[in-house]
C-alpha cells in the first residue's frame, strides 16, 4: 500500500497536465463542437423531415401519399454510412456539372477531364460538409422519424379529434390544436431512441474530411515518436477511443435525462391510464 501512494505521489502531474493541454489536445476538445453541432442541426433537419414525411403518408392524395410511404421505407432500409457518402458526393458533382455547362466551352466538356475547366472546381469547405452532413442525417432519419410520427398519429384516441370536430373545429384546426399536441406524448420514446441512433452516427463525420473528435483520437492515439512533437508515445488509440466511449455514455445519460424531463411535461393535462390527469 506505501508503494501504491508512493507512486501517486511521484507521478508526473505537471507533465501529463502539459500534455493534455498542448495545441493538439485543445483542437481536439474544440472539435466536439462539429459532433454536437451534427447532432442537433441532424435531430432538427430529421424532425422537419419526419413531419413531412408522416403527414404525406397520411394525406388522402394518392401521389403525396405514395411518396410519403416511399420516402418512409427505403430510406430506412439504406445505410446510413452510403447516404452519408452519397448526398454530399452527388450534390457537389451536380453543382458542378451544372457550372460547367456554365463556364466551361464545348472543347473542355468533350475531355476526359473533370473538371473539364478551372470556373468549374466546387472546393468544398468544412462548413459546407458539415451542412450537407447534417442534411444526410435528417434524411435518413426523418424516414425513421416519420415512421414513429405516423404510428403516434394513430395511436392519439379517436374520440378526442371526434370532440374536436362536433366543437367546430375544421380538419386544420384539429390537427395543430389536438391532435399534434396530443401526438407528442406517444412519439417521444419511439423518437428517443432516433435521437440515439443519430448521436451515434455523428462518429462518421470524419468520412466527409471534418476533423471531429473521431478522427482527431485516431490522430493523437497513433504512434508518435518525434519528441518535438511533445507526444512521444507509442499506440495509445485505445485510450483515447476509450475517453470517446465515456464521452457518448455522458451524451447518454444527459440525453435520456432530457426526454425524461420532456416527456413530463408534454403529459400534463393528458389522460392516464388509471383515468387521472397527468401532471
Amino acid at each position: 500500500m506505501d508503494t501504491f501512494f508512493a507512486a501517486i505521489a511521484e507521478y508526473d502531474y505537471a507533465g501529463a497536465l502539459a500534455y493534455i493541454s498542448n495545441g493538439k489536445h485543445l483542437s481536439w476538445y474544440a472539435s466536439v463542437r462539429w459532433t454536437l453541432g451534427a447532432a442537433v442541426l441532424g435531430a432538427i433537419f430529421a424532425l422537419m423531415f419526419g413531419l413531412i414525411g408522416a403527414t404525406m403518408k397520411r394525406s388522402s392524395n394518392p401521389l403525396s401519399h405514395m411518396i410519403g410511404s416511399g420516402y418512409i421505407a427505403m430510406v430506412r432500409g439504406i445505410p446510413d454510412v452510403l447516404f452519408l457518402i452519397f448526398f454530399p458526393l452527388a450534390f457537389e458533382i451536380g453543382v458542378e456539372k451544372l457550372l460547367a455547362q456554365i463556364h466551361c466551352s464545348p472543347t473542355e466538356l468533350a475531355g476526359a477531364l473533370w473538371p473539364p475547366c478551372d470556373a468549374a472546381q466546387w472546393a468544398l469547405s468544412s462548413i459546407e460538409y458539415f451542412l450537407m452532413a447534417c442534411v444526410s442525417l435528417g434524411l435518413v432519419y426523418g424516414a425513421f422519424c416519420a415512421n414513429v410520427i405516423y404510428g403516434a398519429m394513430h395511436a392519439v384516441p379517436k374520440g378526442q379529434l371526434e370532440a374536436a370536430t362536433a366543437y367546430g373545429m375544421t380538419s386544420r384546426q384539429t390537427l395543430y390544436r389536438v391532435h399534434l399536441p396530443q401526438m407528442w406524448v406517444y412519439a417521444l420514446p419511439g423518437l428517443s431512441n432516433v435521437w440515439m441512433l443519430l448521436l451515434k452516427a455523428t462518429s462518421l463525420l470524419s468520412l466527409l474530411q471534418i476533423a471531429d473528435i473521431v478522427q482527431w483520437a485516431e490522430r493523437l492515439g497513433a504512434p508518435n515518436y518525434f519528441a518535438f512533437a511533445g507526444m512521444l508515445h507509442g499506440d495509445w488509440r485505445w485510450r483515447y477511443y476509450l475517453v470517446l466511449f465515456l464521452f457518448y455514455i455522458l451524451l447518454t445519460l444527459i440525453s435520456e435525462w432530457g426526454f425524461r424531463k420532456l416527456t413530463r411535461r408534454v403529459s400534463r393535462g393528458m389522460a392516464t391510464e388509471g383515468g387521472q390527469n397527468a401532471g
